[in-house]
């Protein structure tokens, strides 16, 4: 998933944009299939439909 900021958020707030070891930087890790690629690469949307917010917070009040 290509790294772009999406109106009214970023890939800096998605709970899928993780840091990799391997290549020292961090990436998205949602997992597409060739198609579901080739579909939001060719979309026109400036938004991500992948896009899910990442609140630490709220992981936090699941442990409570």
């Amino acid at each position: 998933m290509a790294e772009k900021e999406n109106a009214g958020y970023t890939c800096d707030t998605c709970e899928y944009y993780v840091y990799d070891e391997d290549w020292e930087e961090y990436v998205c890790a949602m997992r597409l299939d060739e198609d579901e690629m080739a579909r939001y690469l060719n979309s026109k949307s400036q938004r991500c439909v992948y896009y899910k917010f990442y609140d630490e917070y709220k992981t936090v009040q699941k442990q409570n």
